[in-house]
């Protein structure tokens, strides 16, 4: 098979595939682009296998250029353009990539690691005009576990990873929208989110293309202001935006202003989506947003839920299994097995074999609590679900009843597990006041921390200017520690 002649094969010869902004182009002219992409890259000389480094914004030239390189049997590794020199050196010199297509400073930086054995391809007049020249390629037909795509983790814990995707990766990435929320050929899809990231590229370009539907394009980076203007101007009728994002469009007012915007259904997913922001957003737009679950190594949502508990089930074609652990009842790891579940890491073996298990199982960080009917509760990663007081403690479960307490003086809460002089565990919470809203802030948030039950109420409350994002703008836990020990630091030297 081929991964991008499976993702081309639905869409009607005249339908829209791809919308950004003033361009728009048909799925008979994308197909032809993609073929002449292939071309081009095959005249350079690209062989089956070789890593194509895509770090551009999100347009009709990133998708051509993605899945030319996968048209012409490469494989494609989606990056963030906005990298600091020092994150692109090291990753770059991790993954060895034969191509780097990019444009302007970047691919000025790029040229300048002349450590780096990599040949730039600029996205300018001469590249448009190569591809235009070049004959057009017939599909290279690859094994369905070879290698065909690249994503990187979000870095939410840690260092990245390079996670490997295999071609049968794309065959039923719709199955959450098509099987869940009911996408078809006449859909719009929109994610906020870059195409670098996997929760865009699985669920919105992955999906979009394989139901022949329209997918919509942005090249700016996603603010409120910004996702209005695309709804305002574009009509999408599904949308992927992240927690955050719909927390920022509450704050700003832009809820209530795209209500009748005409979106069937709303996509939450990347963190967990607390329900005081699902239940606003319900009462602003008339519709709650589904709230999924996925990962980088799984492209596609494989966990879903559509009512206030916040309780996920499988997406179709999803299978679930259990770890073997002594108490079933207590928070556990589970497995999953999905089409769209990647072959493993890039140089990662013991990730690799923690993670990864013969049969195409794959099983996240995260923890979860079993409930009737085979439903799950997400309570965070294992650095998440703390014991204190002989009782379990998810720091997700104590953000979410204080930050709807604080409402709108609370910018940005936070929640991490720490150690006490005495060895214990304790809870930590690092929160960012509205501007303006400090003294409000304070005072919300602390008659908030003593309606908690005792064993949950943070012992230390740290007010900070900002918490730090990951490219993808999911919170930086794995800094949160280390945040916690700067602030104690400051209140010894004050003391």
């Amino acid at each position: 098979m081929n991964a991008a002649e499976t993702l081309l094969a639905a869409g009607c010869d005249d339908a829209v595939a791809l919308q950004c902004w003033e361009q728009q182009i048909t799925y008979r002219v994308l197909r032809r682009l993609v073929r002449q992409s292939a071309g081009a890259w095959q005249a350079r000389g690209l062989r089956p296998g070789e890593r194509v480094f895509v770090l551009a914004p999100d347009g009709i030239d990133w998708v051509v250029t993605y899945l030319g390189v996968i048209w012409a049997g490469g494989v494609a590794v989606g990056v963030n353009p906005r990298l600091p020199a020092a994150e692109l050196e090291a990753v770059l010199a991790d993954s060895e990539p034969r191509f780097a297509w990019c444009e302007g400073e970047v691919a000025d930086a790029v040229e300048g690691l002349t450590a780096i054995a990599v040949t730039v391809v600029r996205n300018d007049a001469a590249w448009a005009a190569e591809v235009a020249a070049a004959a057009a390629a017939a599909a290279v037909k690859r094994d369905a576990e070879d290698p065909v795509l690249w994503v990187g983790t979000s870095g939410t814990t840690g260092t990245p990873k390079g996670v490997v995707h295999a071609q049968r990766t794309v065959v039923d990435a719709h199955s959450f929208a098509c099987g869940v929320l009911g996408a078809d050929s006449s859909d719009r899809f929109y994610a906020s989110s870059k195409l670098f990231f996997a929760y865009a590229l699985g669920n919105s370009l992955f999906a979009g293309l394989r139901a022949g539907a329209t997918v919509i394009l942005d090249p700016e980076w996603p603010t409120a202001q910004r996702v209005e203007a695309v709804l305002e101007r574009f009509r999408p009728s599904l949308v992927f935006c992240v927690p955050t994002l719909y927390h920022k469009m509450l704050q700003e007012g832009v809820a209530k202003r795209i209500g009748r915007s005409g979106v069937r259904h709303y996509v939450s997913a990347g963190e967990a989506l607390p329900a005081a922001t699902r239940k606003a957003w319900r009462e602003a737009t008339g519709v709650a947003p589904v709230s999924g679950y996925g990962t980088s190594e799984t492209i596609a949502l494989m966990l879903y839920s559509d009512e206030d508990s916040g309780l996920l089930r499988p997406t179709p074609l999803t299978e679930i299994d259990y770890a073997e652990v002594a108490d079933a009842s207590a928070p556990q790891r589970i497995w999953i097995r999905h089409s769209a579940v990647a072959r493993g890491y890039w140089r990662r073996p013991e990730a690799q074999a923690d993670s990864f298990r013969a049969g195409g199982w794959f099983s996240p960080g995260d923890l979860f609590l079993r409930h009737p009917h085979g439903r799950l509760e997400y309570t965070g990663r294992n650095d998440d679900m703390l014991k204190i007081a002989g009782q379990w403690v998810s720091t997700l479960w104590v953000e979410q009843r204080l930050a709807p307490a604080a409402g709108d003086t609370v910018l940005q809460l936070a929640a991490v597990g720490v150690p006490t002089e005495e060895g214990l565990t304790a809870l930590a919470v690092l929160a960012v006041a509205m501007p303006g809203q400090q003294p409000q802030a304070q005072q919300r948030l602390a008659q908030a921390v003593q309606a908690l039950p005792r064993h949950r109420r943070p012992r230390w409350v740290h007010w900070l200017d900002a918490l730090p994002l990951t490219a993808t703008g999911k919170l930086q836990r794995a800094a949160l520690k280390g945040l916690h020990a700067q602030a104690l630091q400051r209140m010894a030297l004050a003391a």
